[in-house]
């Protein structure tokens, strides 16, 4: 396979849809950058939870505004493994920012129209060369309205808390099913109710509903997306 040019690959969807896997394998593939936007505000979230103030974010805005001033957030490549992970003041927050307690904090944080604003101008600044990988809610509809390739994924509910339920318990960590689909189905809510960048399929992207697909079916039909559109030759 040889790739022709750099793009930005958009991809929006509905939380534990398989989202991070199936960018993570495209950026791989092409030797692009992949960039999590949903790992920036759930770093953000685990930063204000340290700093006790996640009850505060919508009545207390100096803290709000002096917790965003003094955090940097950015991702550094383990060498070891290949991956992106994410930091935060230099602080590795990859393995913090994925259980239940930030799930269920992560949608009324990046709500809050200063946080997008400061995580939106960073994920511009990351994709301002192309050859970009990046996932989230609002990535073909704000973040790149003019991104090259938009996609919008989507599986079923139960699917997507069963997903995440092995996930985490592949990490150690002791959930119930029935809280992970309900976190699931609040932060639906949220993320589709939201005034600000809700989660709606930007007009000119493709649907990818995963339910019933491995990651190498995923990885064939945007492979042939790609060649049809001669980003890659085959």
């Amino acid at each position: 396979m040889q790739v022709r040019k750099k793009i930005i690959i958009a991809i929006d969807g509905f939380s534990s849809c398989g989202k991070s896997t199936f960018a993570t394998e495209i950026a791989r593939q092409l030797k692009y950058l992949y960039i999590d936007s949903g790992a920036m505000y759930r770093a953000f979230t685990w930063y204000c939870l340290r700093l006790g103030i996640i009850n505060k974010v919508e009545t207390q805005h100096y803290k709000l505004k002096r917790a965003l001033s003094a955090v940097d957030i950015h991702f550094k490549k383990n060498r070891a493994s290949g991956q992106h992970e994410i930091y935060v003041n230099n602080e590795n927050v990859e393995s913090y920012i994925r259980g239940v307690e930030v799930s269920d904090k992560v949608s009324v944080v990046s709500s809050n129209p200063e946080v997008r604003k400061k995580m939106i101008d960073l994920q511009k600044q990351l994709g301002k060369h192309r050859g970009v990988v990046m996932d989230g809610r609002d990535i073909g509809t704000v973040v790149f309205p003019d991104a090259e390739l938009k996609i919008f994924m989507t599986a079923g509910t139960d699917i997507r808390a069963k997903r995440r339920y092995d996930e985490l318990i592949a990490k150690g960590m002791e959930v119930a099913f029935e809280e992970i689909k309900m976190n699931i189905e609040h932060r639906d809510h949220l993320d589709l109710t939201r005034n600000i960048s809700p989660l709606i399929k930007a007009q000119d992207a493709l649907e990818l509903d995963n339910s019933h697909m491995s990651i190498e079916q995923q990885m064939d039909w945007v492979m042939g997306i790609l060649a049809d559109k001669k980003i890659i030759e085959v």
